[in-house]
Parts: C-alpha cells; sequence; structure tokens
C-alpha cells in the first residue's frame, strides 16, 4: 500500500488483518515510517461478524498483513 493510499485513510475507517488471522477495524488516526497504526474506536472482528471492542489501540507494523482501506464512491 502506498503512503498516499494510507494519508486518504487517515480518519477514516479501515479493516487491518494481522499475522495470526486477528482482523481489527478501526478509524485510523495515523501511522509511522514503519507501519505502526493508531487506531480509535477499534474492534476485532471475530467469526460469524462477532466483534470485541479495543477501543483505542497501536498496532505494530510487523504484525500487519493487509490494510483495506475505506471504499470509495466509485464502486
Amino acid at each position: 500500500m502506498s503512503v498516499r493510499v494510507l494519508d486518504e485513510s487517515v480518519g477514516k475507517i479501515v479493516l487491518i488483518k494481522l499475522k495470526g488471522g486477528k482482523v481489527i477495524r478501526g478509524n485510523l488516526q495515523g501511522f509511522d515510517q514503519h507501519m505502526n497504526l493508531l487506531l480509535e474506536q477499534s474492534e476485532e472482528v471475530g467469526d460469524e461478524g462477532k466483534t470485541t471492542s479495543l477501543g483505542t489501540i497501536v498496532v505494530r507494523g510487523d504484525n500487519v498483513v493487509i490494510i483495506s482501506p475505506p471504499r470509495t464512491g466509485n464502486q
């Protein structure tokens, strides 16, 4: 993912897949050069859509497998 796409995703809801299979959804507040992510109002998305609230968290960049940016109106 390019830095431009991450910049455009700040302040929006993103979906993050981590090593080990966990999926987290949250409002991206910022990131750094190591792709460490600051998420607010985050939640872990479990099987069958069940969610667990996590609040404000920092996700270490070396644990990130996929970052899915928000959908655009063109889809």
